[in-house]
């Protein structure tokens, strides 16, 4: 389909999910001189710019990523960057392809896998985990080539991505006999920016991303209680590595309970996890390239890959 005709279809599909994705709005009315949040209209308004590279990690058409190199030689350090989206399957990676860029051109290889979401076959549970964690064990398979160093890794996600990215990070705490149990992830931290940290909590809501969680657990907490346990970063406590949170004072999408109540139960499991919570900024600004926010987006990973 062409570009015009995939912008257009998304368009469609974000009307069509009645604020899967809505337009920022900040708590209180900004004074006219004060700028607003980052919007996702102004998000979807980027340029995608291409990758170096689109992988396969899978054989179903979704099991792939892309990979985007720095300058130089390497080795690299590497951000393997989830996108968010409500786990939906109208919303892809495109979307944070100018994300993957900017760490690009700070110096860090960024791998992105796609995978199976909500609506796509064979997405929700236990797809769409089985998806994040195969997208991240690809990365072996890719650092002889293209030169990375498997020792500098840090796990990155926006909102249902840092989800995923704070999963991955803590499944080795699942129970041995649990088929999405793995050894610790050999990597030096997270960056979760806006995540969604208790998936229960979070299904509590009635509207929006909210709405999506009982779609990619197959019901809701009381309905599904094991899947649940086993989903939840929060429920995965102590990840073992270092965390930083990120997130935005007007959030309306994710509410702050979501990082500031983990921050304090990581902390008290005896985690290192620091949270910043960023004046002004709302859901999308954490994305955005432009934004003021994102500067401290960009320290936290080269912090953690350093």
């Amino acid at each position: 389909m062409p570009a015009a005709g995939r912008r257009l279809a998304g368009m469609l599909a974000a009307v069509a999910l009645a604020a899967c994705a809505p337009v920022q709005q900040p708590s209180e009315p900004a004074a006219p001189d004060e700028p607003q949040p980052v919007s996702w209209g102004q998000i979807e308004a980027l340029p995608v710019p291409a990758a170096d590279h689109r992988i396969a990690y899978g054989e179903h058409p979704l099991q792939f990523g892309e990979l985007r190199l720095p300058a130089g030689p390497g080795p690299h350090a590497v951000a393997v960057l989830f996108h968010g989206g409500c786990w939906r399957a109208e919303y892809d990676l495109a979307h944070v392809s100018h994300v993957g860029a900017a760490l690009a051109a700070a110096g860090a290889a960024v791998w992105t896998p796609e995978y199976r979401r909500v609506g796509d076959e064979g997405g929700g549970w236990p797809g769409t985990f089985e998806d994040a964690a195969a997208g991240l064990d690809g990365l072996a398979s890719l650092a002889p080539e293209h030169n990375l160093d498997l020792d500098r890794v840090v796990l990155v996600g926006h909102s249902a991505g840092g989800h995923l990215a704070l999963w991955l990070a803590g499944r080795h705490n699942l129970p041995a006999s649990h088929p999405l149990h793995a050894a610790p992830a050999r990597i030096r931290g997270v960056v979760a920016l806006a995540g969604i940290t208790d998936l229960a909590r979070y299904a509590e809501g009635a509207r929006g991303c909210n709405a999506a969680v009982q779609l990619l657990m197959g019901g809701m907490p009381a309905e599904q209680p094991e899947r649940y346990a086993a989903a939840s970063p929060a429920g995965l406590l102590p990840l073992g590595v270092p965390q930083r949170l990120l997130h935005g004072a007007l959030d309306p999408v994710v509410l702050l309970e979501q990082s500031s109540g983990y921050a304090e139960k990581a902390g008290a499991h005896g985690d290192e996890v620091r949270l910043e919570v960023i004046d002004g900024a709302g859901h999308f600004d954490l994305v955005a390239p432009f934004a003021p926010a994102w500067p401290r987006v960009e320290a936290a990973v080269l912090e953690l890959l350093d």
